[in-house]
């Protein structure tokens, strides 16, 4: 459970339909086995010690005392596994029978969970024999255990009280308000279903959706296990399509008719009570008839199974990926064409350095025009060479001008920058941060004074790394009137560019040409004197390689996740294309600019939000400019680099 992580699974244990005591030795064998792979949370199917399909056998007694007795055996030969296991049971009481989850943690039964919703449609005739849950919690003596009986029970980790287990059982979820829309609201943040759900033409991507959606809705992980191999076939057959969804994305899957139908996911406690805090709307209506039953997991590292992507930003799968940079495309640009609406001007100027983000407002520039009808003159893009421009952007941003058919300009700000240098007293051939400074603030007067002059609209270049980092000049390149990349990280933005030329080439070979050599170009401001001709100032080099900084924003802006456990994730990330040293080193950095450089971000322009991370000061990043990153630069102390 260290820093919110805990392995959790599902499984359908092949069983013999009434043959109890068969069916105990095999979720026994099945728990060990779990509790071996480093599974703490088990679920089982609905009725997994009996079958579900028992059918009118349900009415004898053998079935019921039998059921209670294996139990016993159960909570005892898994007395000395660190693992809570919810395991499907019949249980009677005062001549009514319960469908049931018995709730087991090192040889204790911590409560009985009774089915709230008795499915009696279709092929369910669940009403004939078994009852819905009380309305309140009851008290029973049951497997040599005086315990409480009902749906309103919640199971809390005492040594990581942070997971608060729910229990629902099959038909509950699939209702319009289920049980585990209560259990969230009382703070369960990992929900498990016992489920008997038989499989039909459709039902696994119904269930599929259903489960994702559920986890989402009570933004929650939501453990799904259900009946396989060994139920009656008489009318329905059952898959054991086990599944295990966080927050909306489904996460492990065992598919239908899977020879292993162990399901296993590390799950993030954190992540999800992070996702809970963002929520003010997240309903909290407490009933006191709740009972919380506490339990001690060992405080053990979890193994991750998997490591996260190295680009969280960017979609893995190439459809979606290519859908994703196309939707965003679309976003910016009809932001864009909205805000020329409402300012009433049919004008667009911008930096065109050649570089990856101007390339990319660029773009966006033209499809915006298209969509308002203008020609795409409309664009005025603007080169403005000094001390560091080299030939291959200087001619890449001629090329991208020409073949977009955007008017374009160049205004060489060589010698109003010599000029302003002088007037300050400054030594032209120091190259220190005042001399960089004073050609980024020289291009945005000049592209601002452009816009006066066509009456139109300044549009921003920087992009969401770049801001998070602080890597712009205060009043130079991070001042617009509306900034369309101000939400597109560095990695992402290459993407769109790529995605764009890779649709484009077909039709224009020669503009997709172009693109590619803008995504070969190192990133960098171009405001030192090249090297023989060649870029002498690359960006990553200063501040840090951009697929780490974009990991490290996605982490602490969109989960909260603190820097000790961004460190965890990244190393595993990373490892073969990255040292821990040089991971360590650059998440300083990054801790100490996001926090010292909110300055900047504390004024931002407009510009569209387009995933789920935003730094505009209005709606996303409400962060104090003077906070102290001592305590996150704390959280480091005592890692080896």
């Amino acid at each position: 459970m260290k820093n919110g992580f805990i392995k959790v699974g599902a499984v359908s244990p092949m069983l013999s339909i009434a043959d109890i005591d068969t069916n105990c030795q095999r979720c026994i064998e099945a728990a060990i086995d779990a509790s071996n792979k480093g599974v703490k949370v088990l679920v089982f199917p609905e009725l997994s010690l009996s079958g579900y399909t028992c059918a009118d056998l349900f009415n004898q007694q053998l079935v019921i005392d039998a059921s209670e007795r294996v139990l016993e055996r159960y909570i005892e030969e898994t007395r000395e596994l660190d693992l809570i296991s919810f395991v499907g049971v019949a249980v009677g009481h005062f001549g009514k029978l319960y469908n049931c989850a018995a709730v087991v943690f090192r040889g204790r039964l911590l409560g009985l969970v009774a089915k709230t919703y008795i499915p009696n449609y279709s092929e369910f005739y669940e009403a004939r024999h078994f009852s819905p849950a009380p309305k309140k919690n009851i008290t029973i003596n049951f497997a040599n255990y005086r315990v409480t009986l009902g749906n309103k029970l919640l199971f809390r980790n005492i040594s990581e009280p942070k997971l608060l287990l729910g229990c629902e059982i099959c038909e509950d979820l699939w209702v319009n308000i289920p049980p585990s829309c209560m259990h969230a609201e009382m703070g369960a943040n990992v929900i498990v279903n016992l489920s008997a759900s038989n499989e039909v033409i459709g039902k696994d991507e119904y269930r599929r959706s259903l489960v994702s959606m559920h986890s989402s809705r009570t933004t929650s992980a939501y453990i799904y296990a259900t009946s396989g191999e060994g139920e009656s076939g008489t009318d329905m057959v059952f898959a054991a399509h086990n599944l295990i969804a966080e927050c909306g994305k489904l996460v492990a899957e065992a598919l239908p008719f899977a020879e292993d139908t162990l399901a296993i996911a590390d799950i993030d406690v954190q992540k999800i009570l992070s996702e809970r805090r963002k929520k003010n709307t997240f309903s909290q209506e407490y009933d006191t008839d709740y009972e919380i039953i506490d339990f001690e997991l060992e405080v053990v590292e979890t193994e991750l199974a998997s490591a996260p992507d190295m680009l969280p930003f960017v979609p893995s799968d190439e459809r979606v990926r290519m859908q994703r940079c196309q939707m965003i495309l679309d976003i910016q640009s009809r932001g864009l064409a909205g805000r020329m609406e409402r300012a009433h001007t049919k004008k667009l100027v911008l930096g065109l350095s050649g570089g990856l983000d101007s390339t990319l407002a660029l773009l966006v520039a033209t499809k915006a025009t298209d969509l308002l009808g203008l020609p795409r003159t409309a664009t005025v893009a603007v080169t403005m060479p000094c001390f560091g421009t080299t030939k291959r952007t200087r001619t890449n941003a001629d090329e991208l001008a020409r073949l977009l058919g955007v008017e374009f300009r160049v205004v060489d700000i060589k010698k109003s920058v010599t000029q302003h240098l002088l007037d300050i007293g400054h030594d032209k051939n120091k190259t220190d941060v005042t001399y960089e400074n004073a050609q980024a603030r020289e291009r945005t007067q000049v592209l601002m004074d452009i816009a006066n002059q066509v009456g139109g609209l300044v549009v921003g270049t920087g992009d969401l790394s770049e801001l998070v980092l602080g890597w712009a000049t205060y009043n130079g390149d991070h001042m617009s009137m509306y900034a369309v990349n101000s939400s597109i990280p560095k990695t992402l933005v290459r993407h769109i560019v790529k995605t764009y030329a890779d649709v484009i080439k077909a039709e224009n070979e020669e503009l997709a040409s172009v693109l590619y050599d803008v995504l070969e170009t190192p990133v960098s401001p171009e405001l030192l004197p090249p090297k023989d001709g060649e870029i002498a100032q690359c960006t990553e080099d200063l501040v840090g390689p951009y697929d780490l900084h974009d990991y490290f924003i996605y982490y602490t802006l969109r989960h909260g996740f603190s820097p000790d456990k961004i460190y965890r994730l990244a190393k595993q990330s990373f490892a073969g294309k990255y040292d821990t040293q040089t991971i360590l080193k650059w998440l300083r950095v990054f801790v100490k600019r996001f926090f010292t450089q909110q300055f900047k971000r504390s004024c931002l322009p407009d510009g569209p939000k387009v995933g789920s991370i935003s730094v505009s000061p209005r709606s996303d990043l409400r962060m104090p400019s003077d906070a102290s990153y001592e305590q996150w630069m704390r959280s480091l102390d005592g890692i080896e680099d």
